[in-house]
């Protein structure tokens, strides 16, 4: 629960709840939010019982911005979240005050959260169409998910959930939201217009008895209202939802094939004639490889830097320089993680799968400059490794042995801890962000997201030794690691997305 609480405030998560006479049950749905969260802010919307009165009774007051007289939960919603973002938070957890949403809940919004980041989550109420509810509500339902999809192009199935995560900067036509009840069919729908993905997350509801029901809910009135806003959003999807939807998705291609196509240029008409033709004419020197390697190092730091759409950030705190040779391990996300290692130091090898070493692309360079197939087995290729420590040159490795899906840390294999202890040399973790969101494994698709690379500190033998004797000992305790310095730039880079 602690290290919940923490990852909540290290996101920026706050939650909200507007209430409205909701004095019978508002102390109980605080408290347990409290119990999950730091900051809790509500929102009392003109409240006529005794609501404040019980807010301010709890052991722990919570945040409370209070209306002299009832104005709409739109307009409550849009009062919590500019709160919230002048405090600084980055997300907005809205669950309702009249005890139909479980604040325990709160931990699947932040998974939600971790999975998707920047995403609008709505929770997607569980069981509902098991509830007793009544003609009207089971039709408001229906009716406001057939427009959501045919405004936006994505079907959901529960859009009149109030228990969601809002990016708070994030949160389109916010000026223009309406002031009632129908404000939650507007939020989602202008970020879907901008980009902002959608995703819906079950949760628990609870839905007392007809007779102890409390709704603020106003058939004719709200129905009409809830029309005369469709009708508007649906001619705001063609002139400005459908517009933009066709722009990002021409924006994206367009990055996408110049990224590639500038890629396989590069390979294909500039790096491999040349080292074929570099290598091939005349012996081949430790000065020709080292030549190599200085092409490739400038190449893959100019492209790492100039991805379009992809901020390109490298820390190096300690001011590693890579002048004495090491094993040198990175998390594995995608293909830029490659131009991520190489862009480091001309003086690296890096140990690859079959299909990079055969390359059509780049193969050849890559066979010429020293990188050594995985599959040859550790043994084989020890003594090509010793020459090659022997010549200054560090050695890369990824121990997950494969790119991540998610991005999420695997497991780590024990083959660059045998090398280091084979050959007695340091040990240089870094680690890499965002990669696989910019340019996710097995798609060619290129998106907008920042990509962070982080150089640690250099280990000796004795320091990788002391966090296991075994290699699998050495392994598991450095994945556990990377998973705990993945989780704080994750938080800290996201929630800023």
């Amino acid at each position: 629960m602690e290290n919940q609480r923490k990852r909540l405030k290290n996101r920026g998560i706050c939650v909200i709840i507007p209430t409205f006479d909701n004095a019978g049950t508002i102390a109980d749905v605080v408290g347990r939010a409290q119990k999950q969260c730091d900051d809790v802010i509500v929102v009392c919307d003109g409240c006529t019982d005794d609501t404040l009165l019980r807010l301010k009774a709890l052991p722990v007051s919570p945040e409370i911005i209070a209306f002299p007289e009832n104005r709409g939960k739109g307009a409550a919603l849009k009062a919590g979240f500019r709160y919230a973002l002048d405090k600084g938070f980055s997300y907005a957890i809205t669950l309702d005050g009249d005890g139909q949403h479980f604040p325990e809940d709160i931990p699947s919004m932040l998974d939600a959260n971790i999975r998707y980041p920047g995403a609008l989550i709505l929770g997607r109420r569980k069981g509902l169409e098991n509830i007793e509810r009544s003609a009207g509500s089971r039709f408001a339902n229906s009716f406001s998910n057939f427009w959501f999809a045919l405004q936006t192009g994505h079907y959901l199935k529960d859009t009149q959930t109030g228990y969601r995560l809002y990016p708070l900067k994030k949160l389109y036509g916010l000026s223009l939201l309406t002031s009632r009840y129908e404000a939650e069919l507007e939020l989602p729908v202008f970020a879907s217009w901008h980009g902002v993905k959608l995703v819906s997350e079950p949760v628990n509801v609870y839905y007392p008895s007809p007779d102890e029901r409390v709704s603020h809910f106003r058939p004719v009135r709200d129905f009409s209202r809830i029309f005369v806003l469709n009708t508007i959003l649906c001619i705001l999807a063609v002139v400005y939802g459908l517009p933009l939807t066709i722009l990002r998705g021409v924006d994206t291609i367009v990055r996408s094939l110049f990224f590639g196509l500038s890629f396989i240029f590069f390979s294909l008409c500039v790096m491999t004639p040349f080292a074929w033709l570099y290598i091939g004419l005349g012996k081949k020197t430790e000065k020709k490889v080292m030549n190599l390697h200085r092409m490739i190092h400038y190449y893959a730091k100019f492209a790492i830097n100039h991805i379009p759409g992809v901020k390109y950030t490298c820390s190096n705190p300690s001011a590693e320089s890579f002048d004495v040779p090491a094993v040198v391990i990175c998390n594995h996300q995608s293909h830029l993680d490659l131009l991520a290692l190489l862009s480091l130091t001309p003086k690296l090898v890096i140990l690859t799968n079959d299909w990079v070493w055969k390359d059509p692309f780049y193969g050849y360079v890559i066979r010429n400059t020293g990188f050594l197939p995985v599959s040859s087995g550790l043994d084989a290729i020890m003594p090509k490794l010793e020459k090659l420590v022997g010549e200054g040159y560090s050695i890369a490795v990824y121990p997950e042995g494969t790119r991540s899906a998610d991005g999420r840390i695997g497991r780590f294999h024990q083959g660059a801890f045998h090398i280091a202890g084979a050959l007695g040399l340091d040990m240089i973790p870094a680690i890499i962000y965002g990669a696989s969101r910019a340019l996710p494994k097995r798609r060619n698709i290129l998106h907008r997201w920042p990509v962070y690379f982080e150089i640690g500190e250099r280990l000796s033998p004795a320091d990788i030794g002391s966090s296991g004797e075994t290699l699998k000992q050495q392994a598991s305790a450095m994945r556990d690691n990377y998973r705990m310095w993945y989780s704080e730039i994750a938080d800290k880079i996201e929630r800023n997305v």
